[in-house]
């Protein structure tokens, strides 16, 4: 089963301190290692970005950036064999925050990407 995890955190005025990243690294090394990690990156700031919508039929694109308080600020990507797995690897890397950066706060979302196992076969 595939696994995104969203992190959302809220904006800093410093940079994440040099333990962090290389503790995220670590992390990444480990779950790659492991076979789970299948994808990562960083994302920009939501100022660079744009959301669309639709309402009824009209659709509408806003620029960023967008009102929310937390940006998300990096996503993963894990292929692992249940959701509780996945949200162990999350809890992992918002530790690794807690422990690293003082006073900094976000939070992840855990979510399942469909796969082919989750529609049934043609007819």
């Amino acid at each position: 089963m595939r696994y995104l995890t969203l992190l959302r955190g809220t904006h800093s005025t410093t940079p994440p301190p040099p333990e962090l990243m290389e503790a995220i690294m670590t992390l990444g090394q480990e779950a790659t290692q492991a076979g789970a990690l299948l994808d990562t990156a960083g994302l920009a700031p939501s100022a660079s970005g744009a959301r669309l919508s639709l309402a009824g039929n009209e659709l509408t694109t806003i620029d960023g950036p967008f009102a929310e308080s937390k940006e998300v600020i990096s996503y993963a990507i894990y292929d692992v064999r249940s959701k509780e797995e996945a949200v162990e690897w999350a809890a992992r890397f918002l530790k690794a925050h807690r422990d690293l950066w003082p006073g900094w706060e976000g939070e992840v979302d855990v979510l399942k990407l469909f796969g082919p196992e989750d529609f049934p076969a043609p007819a």
